[in-house]
């Protein structure tokens, strides 16, 4: 299953919620909202900065992906940046892959 790195800010209603329900309920709500597309999530982790969650799990594909941001993004509660993640096993069957390319062209 693709691995992906959700990156979570919460509004300011998002954070009264936080504030309200603390970071176990939101962690069970974000494995229970994963696992309804048939994913799984390995960490979650609350930050500050730029930054208020990062969560890492699996899904199935690209449609649960963005099946799972576009809720989040419906919600008004959070936004939520999603990052496919690759092995060192996936870069290294991406770098021996043949690709035709020509950079750009330096002006003369």
């Amino acid at each position: 299953m693709p691995k992906y790195l959700w990156r979570v800010s919460y509004s300011p209603e998002g954070a009264r919620g936080l504030l309200a329900q603390g970071g176990s309920v939101r962690r069970a709500a974000i494995t229970e909202m994963v696992e309804s597309v048939g994913g799984q999530v390995d960490v979650c982790y609350f930050a500050f900065g730029e930054d208020d969650l990062f969560v890492i799990g699996d899904v199935p594909d690209e449609v649960s992906a963005a099946a799972l941001a576009i809720r989040t993004a419906a919600s008004g509660a959070a936004f939520s940046h999603t990052v496919a993640l690759l092995t060192p096993e996936q870069v290294d069957e991406a770098v021996a892959r043949e690709v035709t390319y020509q950079p750009p062209a330096e002006p003369s």
